[in-house]
């Protein structure tokens, strides 16, 4: 009996002009991100050992304490960030039209040039772009933000840009799936979701899929998770909505809930996914983990093992790369299973080699994992 992987991996090679169909509608975070490792020991001008994990980054900064210290770190890249842009990026790179519409700057800063190549259309609102130090190890990354700019989106801001350019609203109306991510950051970002479902999303004569992807909300007080979860049912009357997220997120709004919070990755995370399905009144929630992932929807609760590997060249944007495939899973109405199994195809093919990987290029990682060559 053929490998699940590389069943689907054959069904990618089909279906791939049907990807090519689709329209997708990006927004509405743009970040520049520089990526940092931190040196434990230098040897010489050209060789380094860098801090392996965050647990060890925490013990150094633990033995500072009382006594200031200092780190030597390396910026490895400077690359378009921001979970819009990434999503975008990984889709576009799957072989879906993407319209985006984000905080790119004016003009937009030269770090999006690349991937706005990749888009059907990438429009900036104007607004500067975040600024994020990503701290990557081999075990995850720690991510610092500077945002106080972004405080500019906001509902009077997107009335007046709505009111002199319409393309937004005709990119929205069109989409196959919309995915809306970083409202943490953001921190106007409800009133924004209220303001769009009463003025755009409830015009919608045809429900489309909604990605919405919170990013790490614990930055953000218990009223502020409160209201936002307060105006998120007010998605589903015009969408199909996706709730997608990693464990920590997951746990947060468990614990908001009062709902048992998981600590292990495996089964017990698709059972998390199905308790928030419950309460959030959404139609699927996902959540990816750093070796596999879980979900719930009406077809039920699945858990699914990814191809994992404990060296990645490169972390920051893997959950979004992730969500990309999660998305292409969703348009082609692909089952549960292999709506994950092509997500953490996407996000492996990403940490491997720091870049989205086209759709055969996925498809060629599912039959190198299923045949053991990863």
């Amino acid at each position: 009996m053929q490998d699940p992987r590389s069943l689907l991996a054959d069904t990618l090679r089909t279906r791939q002009q049907d990807a090519s169909s689709f329209h997708v509608t990006s927004g509405f975070d743009g970040f520049v991100d520089e990526l940092i490792e931190i040196v434990e020991e230098r040897q010489n001008m050209d060789q380094y050992e860098k801090v392996p994990t965050i647990s060890r980054f925490s013990e150094l900064i633990g033995m500072a304490a009382g006594r200031s210290s200092l780190r030597e770190m390396i910026v490895k890249s400077v690359d378009a960030g921001g979970c819009a842009v990434n999503l975008g990026d990984g889709i576009a790179t799957l072989g879906v039209n993407l319209d985006v519409f984000a905080t790119l700057g004016e003009p937009p800063h030269p770090a999006f040039a690349e991937f706005a190549g990749k888009t059907r259309s990438c429009t900036s609102f104007g607004i500067a772009p975040g600024h994020t130090l990503a701290l990557e190890f081999n075990d995850g990354k720690y991510m610092l933000s500077y945002v106080d700019q972004l405080s500019d989106f906001s509902p009077d801001f997107l009335k007046e840009y709505l009111a002199s350019d319409d393309a937004m609203i005709r990119s929205l109306r069109n989409a196959d799936l919309i995915a809306l991510t970083n409202w943490t950051l953001y921190p106007r970002m409800t009133e924004c979701w209220r303001y769009l479902q009463e003025t755009v999303f409830s015009s919608f004569t045809q429900p489309p899929w909604l990605f919405l992807d919170l990013v790490d909300p614990r930055s953000r007080t218990r009223e502020d998770i409160e209201e936002m979860l307060n105006v998120l049912p007010g998605f589903e009357p015009h969408t199909r909505c996706v709730f997608g997220g990693n464990l920590n997120e997951g746990n947060v709004l468990s614990d908001l809930l009062g709902l048992p919070q998981v600590e292990e990755e495996g089964q017990g995370v698709a059972d998390l996914c199905g308790r928030l399905r419950d309460n959030l009144h959404v139609t699927e929630v996902v959540i990816h983990c750093i070796q596999g992932a879980g979900m719930a929807s009406e077809e039920g609760v699945e858990w699914v093992e990814g191809p994992y590997t404990a060296t990645p060249v490169k972390s920051t944007g893997a959950g979004d790369r992730f969500n990309a495939g999660y998305c292409l899973g969703r348009l082609l109405n692909l089952p549960s299973r292999d709506r994950l199994l092509l997500a953490g195809a996407t996000s492996g093919f990403f940490v491997r080699n720091a870049r989205s990987g086209t759709l055969p290029e996925v498809a060629g990682l599912l039959d190198d994992w299923a045949a053991g060559n990863l």
